[in-house]
């Protein structure tokens, strides 16, 4: 029975991840909390290299979508508006069931870097184009956290259940 609770905080978590949520620390808590109220199950190893796999997605999700914005030829003011952006647009899209954190994220790199490079004085071609690479840096970031995800879920699943 507890294994399906695990299975179910896990499955929850990397739902989340897409959404611009906290997925990674949903799952890196469920493997806690396994850990601590069924003895013997989760290891100490596997809970600190979950950490690090948390860690590692978060600073992947942040880079990323700053890294994509400078290749597409923003300022670091782009980079830092696309990802303050980011954060806000999914905090808004909240409210909007099902899809509207996602779609909020993203609007939220493209307007915010858009903006950043518009007030720095880049024409509007220029700051549609770093907006375009702050999107597609947010895409990419967000698929990969989700194979993080995946890797954290499989990790814990199997630790759990031997």
């Amino acid at each position: 029975m507890e294994i399906l609770v695990l299975a179910a905080v896990l499955l929850l978590g990397l739902v989340m991840i897409p959404f611009g949520l906290p997925g990674t620390l949903i799952i890196f808590c469920g493997a806690l909390g396994y850990s601590l109220l069924v003895k013997g199950s989760i290891g100490i190893f596997t809970l600190v290299c979950i950490g690090a796999l948390l860690l590692l997605g978060e600073v992947i999700e942040w880079t990323l979508t700053a890294k994509y914005t400078r290749k597409y030829g923003g300022s670091r003011r782009a980079s830092w508006g696309a990802i303050i952006g980011g954060m806000v647009g999914a905090f808004v899209g909240v409210p909007v069931p099902i899809v509207g954190s996602i779609v909020g994220a993203f609007a939220g790199a493209f307007v915010g870097a858009f903006v950043a490079e518009m007030t720095g004085g880049a024409s509007g071609g220029t700051a549609t184009k770093v907006a375009t690479g702050a999107l597609i840096g947010r895409a990419v970031a967000a698929a990969m956290k989700v194979g993080i995800g995946v890797g954290m879920v499989a990790w814990i699943l199997f630790a759990a259940m031997v």
